[in-house]
């Protein structure tokens, strides 16, 4: 965190704010081309990750925010705490609707935006959408969970365009481009037998059993990292729940996890950021020895794993996509590096640094690292 010291205290020290984007045009990721407003922007933004991307852009992304859900779940408590450290004025900043709740054009116009940020697929209706712009306030669309391999990239260039920082996005999309790329490359040389694998999203959150992607989502990361998702084969969205029969008969080559400290309630996994190796072993091994859980011949092999749920949904699941190839086909993939991988992120984009246990293997496989 010291590097980010001098930066900081130019920050806070010259009142330097968000550069103004300009006039122009853009196209978000629901086709649509929208005028941007003169000056800085004032955004509101419906998910707090998108917090955590507009840090990837600026020394300070509480410049450019005047409202956001305060959806702390979906960055989480340590995260949010050391934003809280970095930038004291995140708390106070307004509350806008989740893009998990229904939408309220009243709290949008009250935090008195020029831009507020909405995620495909939720948000306002067409009417509201009218409204919106009659008040003065550009409504634009990003996706960072339905479709991510053809949206996230586009969302980010969208979110640099929007405060004028589009350099520093496309430098960072290069960096996804070419980390996909190199996976892509290995499995078109050669292409694999698909191991099957079980995705289990938010693994202990309920005793039911069990959250899986389907078609999209993360489920798309399966696919291109070589894997078969078990899910697609029956959800037809992006996400749904599986019966542990239906997993149970299916018994995946491959078990990964995801979980965080919202978890810490139910008793599920619980690791990322202010958890070390050892509390996220522990973590993993609880859930694997569940009912059902324990049967799977991915756990009694050691090709069980587990990720912190806010590496997806984000710019930053680039090192999930790394973890997920790794784990799939450690074999085909023993050179990528997803440590490596964030640690560049850290040093290179990232204001706030992304740090704990994101990761973990059962001890006898491979945890992802170099």
């Amino acid at each position: 965190m010291a590097r980010w010291l001098l930066p900081a205290l130019a920050v806070f020290g010259c009142g330097v704010s968000v550069e103004p984007a300009g006039a122009g045009t853009l196209t978000d990721v629901r086709g649509r081309t929208v005028t941007l407003p003169d000056g800085a922007p004032r955004i509101a933004i419906d998910d707090g990750r998108y917090l955590l991307a507009l840090s990837l852009l600026l020394e300070d992304p509480t410049t450019a925010i005047v409202g956001w859900p305060h959806d702390v779940n979906r960055i989480g408590d340590g995260t949010y705490e050391r934003y809280v450290d970095r930038f004291p004025r995140l708390p106070e900043l307004g509350r806008v609707s989740s893009s998990a709740t229904a939408f309220s054009i009243e709290q949008t116009l009250a935090v008195d935006p020029t831009v507020a940020v909405f995620s495909l697929g939720r948000g306002p209706t067409d009417e509201q959408i009218e409204q919106l712009d009659r008040a003065g306030v550009v409504s634009v669309f990003l996706d960072f969970y339905m479709d991510p391999l053809a949206n996230v990239d586009r969302s980010l260039e969208i979110l640099g365009q929007l405060v004028g920082e589009t350099a520093r996005a496309d430098r960072f999309v290069a960096l996804r481009q070419e980390r996909r790329s190199r996976i892509r490359r290995a499995l078109d040389d050669d292409a694999p037998e698909r191991p099957s694998v079980f995705f289990e999203a938010h693994a202990g959150m309920s005793p039911e059993c069990c959250n899986s992607p389907g078609k999209g989502n993360v489920g798309v990361y399966i696919d291109l990292v070589g894997g078969h998702n078990i899910g697609a084969d029956v959800l037809p969205g992006p996400i749904g729940r599986l019966s542990l029969e239906y997993v149970l008969e299916r018994d995946p080559a491959v078990y990964v996890a995801t979980g965080g400290p919202h978890l810490v309630g139910t008793g599920g996994l619980v690791l990322g950021t202010g958890y070390g190796p050892q509390a996220a072993t522990e973590a993993l091994i609880r859930a694997v020895e569940r009912p059902g859980i324990e049967h799977l011949d991915a756990v009694g092999l050691g090709r069980a794993h587990g990720l912190s749920h806010h590496l997806l949904n984000s710019p930053l699941d680039i090192v999930a996509i790394e973890l997920l190839a790794r784990w799939i086909h450690p074999d085909r993939f023993a050179d990528v590096d997803p440590a490596a991988t964030l640690d560049v992120i850290n040093r290179d984009f990232l204001v706030v640094e992304l740090d704990g246990t994101h990761w973990v293997s059962l001890p006898s496989s491979d945890d992802g690292s170099s």
